[in-house]
């Protein structure tokens, strides 16, 4: 199979044709019809993944979005999670600072608690997420994006190694 890269080139990904839209994430690696795979260019991805924010058609309970309009290469984003009911994160509202890397989606995103919380899966120096202790997104491909960090990491929040840890005072920050 041969891969294209297209960089320097002005390309209409599947997803931004007029076809009927799903709810599913397009796939960010697409076939040509000579069968050559086509990896879509990080800031297609990333300006779906916007738009899918900013029309709210994830999950409720968490949000994303860019911490400045103005930054064209989409890099810092402002991230949001509500814990989970059961838990002692129940109703509080976690803020996370989510920085996209210039290789992503290839290589997760880099994020990081604003909001001081308890997990096994957060470094208590700095609030940064330890990806390879979040089991679900412990596996990272391209296919994935910032709403399935979020979720992974409100998943984790139920997990029994973190739904009775006990939680910091609310409005403590890293």
């Amino acid at each position: 199979i041969n891969s294209t890269i297209l960089p320097n080139h002005v390309v209409t990904p599947i997803w931004c044709s007029k076809a009927r839209k799903t709810k599913q994430e397009a796939n960010p690696m697409q076939r040509t019809p000579a069968g050559e795979t086509v990896i879509v260019p990080r800031n297609f991805k990333l300006l779906e993944e916007l738009e899918h924010s900013e029309k709210g058609l994830g999950e409720m309970a968490i949000s994303y979005g860019l911490v400045d309009s103005a930054d064209t290469f989409l890099r810092d984003w402002n991230g949001g999670i509500l814990g989970p009911p059961g838990t002692y994160h129940d109703s509080r509202f976690y803020e996370l600072r989510i920085h996209c890397p210039q290789n992503y989606p290839a290589a997760p995103p880099e994020v990081r608690f604003v909001s001081r919380v308890n997990m096994s899966c957060i470094d208590p120096k700095n609030g940064a997420v330890i990806f390879n202790k979040l089991s679900t997104a412990r596996n990272w491909n391209r296919n994935m994006g910032l709403e399935q960090v979020l979720l992974a990491i409100r998943a984790e929040m139920s997990s029994d190694s973190n739904r009775r840890l006990r939680q910091p005072a609310e409005g403590l920050t890293f």
